[in-house]
């Protein structure tokens, strides 16, 4: 089915398909993926996803410095290719058209959340989450690369890391500094 899906995503000049041409393409009943995917953004999105996890594992090392900036660059340089923009269509097709609410979405992007989770939680860093990385480094990436813009692999990536790091060091200060008022005045022992 997946294969069907991106065969089609490949020809198709808005980033839609329909469920009849991706049973016609794979040989199956409509009522088939109707079934499993409820709706055809629904299985667009599972193909991306599952394509992107394939394509583009996140790395989980420990160092979020080294992890993040590799993931960023990956993103980055994915995004200067015209087809790898079919998921953030997708995802505005999804929306745009209400056949999906908000668990219908989730459903998709919960395999990528729990590897960004992941890839947070090895590093330590109770301090940020998933929405972090999507307000600091997804956003900006795929905003850019939708207006034909897209950010430069190294430099770019390097700068939304740096970012994601400086908010991390700003809660971790302020979390210190709140820590460490302990109500006393000042000179005494």
């Amino acid at each position: 089915m997946h294969t069907a899906v991106r065969a089609l995503l490949d020809t198709s000049p808005d980033g839609t398909v329909t469920v009849a041409e991706v049973a016609q393409r794979s040989g199956v009943h409509p009522a088939t993926i109707y079934r499993r995917w409820r709706t055809p953004e629904g299985l667009v999105l599972d193909t991306l996803f599952e394509e992107l996890s394939r394509r583009s594992p996140l790395p989980v090392t420990g160092d979020l410095r080294a992890d993040a900036l590799v993931y960023t660059q990956r993103l980055l340089a994915g995004l200067r290719e015209d087809k790898n923009l079919a998921l953030a269509r997708a995802f505005a097709a999804a929306t745009r058209s209400g056949t999906l609410d908000a668990d219908g979405l989730n459903q998709f992007v919960e395999p990528r959340t729990r590897q960004i989770e992941a890839m947070l939680t090895a590093a330590g860093t109770g301090e940020l989450d998933v929405q972090d990385v999507l307000e600091l480094i997804l956003a900006p990436a795929y905003t850019h690369a939708l207006l034909a813009n897209p950010l430069r692999t190294d430099a770019d990536a390097e700068r939304l890391v740096d970012n994601l790091l400086a908010v991390l060091a700003q809660r971790r200060a302020r979390a210190g500094a709140a820590g460490d008022d302990t109500g006393a005045p000042e000179g005494d022992a």
